[in-house]
């Protein structure tokens, strides 16, 4: 197991040779930004060599319970 990000480099190369490839399991998810769901989404995608990012993936906080709202909504 590597023990660094070098190792990783020379273990499985460089990001620039990371090509995606889109599958029928690139889903998109609601996961709220910055949630630890999101982030397990993200690695999961990433371990299946799919994209980092899903066009339909969640971009807001709307509807969610105990979200805070952005700083423009909470000024007013």
């Amino acid at each position: 197991m590597p023990k660094n990000i070098f190792e990783t480099l020379v273990e499985v190369g460089h990001d620039e040779d990371f090509v995606p490839v889109v599958t029928e399991d690139f889903r998109p998810t609601d996961a709220p930004a910055g949630s630890p769901a999101k982030l397990e989404v993200f690695a999961e995608r990433l371990n299946r060599g799919l994209p980092l990012w899903h066009p339909e993936d969640r971009v807001d906080y709307m509807g969610l319970t105990g979200a805070m709202k952005p700083r423009e909504l909470q000024m007013n």
